[in-house]
């Protein structure tokens, strides 16, 4: 398969060879599949309409009753200050917690190296214990201190 291209010093009255590719029609066909799909994804991209919450930054109202549980990033749980056993422990503490009227609020502080599991067991504790408010103490984001002013 070869190509006969004519020097250009040589006057034999034959036409040069175009040997480029025209690219028009292949621009022509990508814009079209560009607008075809930009016009077809959100048609297909089926979701379920909710109504998410908000974010909120509120200060903890430390209360006397409240409970602080923290799981220290090894696993160890401390009610308090005081280091409990273990699971059994903690859901015997806070059966006798949960029976108070008012029940107080538990207020988790799980350190950030900590796995999951730790904090879940606590959790898992509290709904054994009947425990109905369960809350998480972070550290508010750099400069939300700020935006709360």
């Amino acid at each position: 398969m070869a190509m006969n291209v004519g020097s250009p010093d040589s006057d034999d009255g034959e036409e040069q060879l175009n040997n480029t590719i025209n690219t028009t029609p292949l621009v022509d066909v990508m814009l079209v599949l560009l607008i075809i799909f930009l016009i077809t994804v959100p048609v297909v991209t089926q979701t379920i309409k909710l109504e998410l919450p908000k974010e909120r930054n509120l200060p903890t109202q430390t209360k006397p009753e409240n409970i602080v549980i923290a799981v220290d990033r090894d696993g160890s749980v401390y009610w308090g200050t005081e280091l409990i056993a273990g699971t059994e422990a903690l859901v015997d503490r806070l059966k006798v917690e949960a029976v108070k009227e008012p029940q107080p609020e538990v207020h988790i502080r799980g350190d950030n190296e900590v796995r999951y599991e730790s904090v879940g067991r606590v959790v898992v504790a509290c709904q054994r214990a009947g425990i109905f408010k369960v809350g998480f103490i972070t550290e508010p984001p750099a400069g939300a201190g700020a935006r709360l002013n």
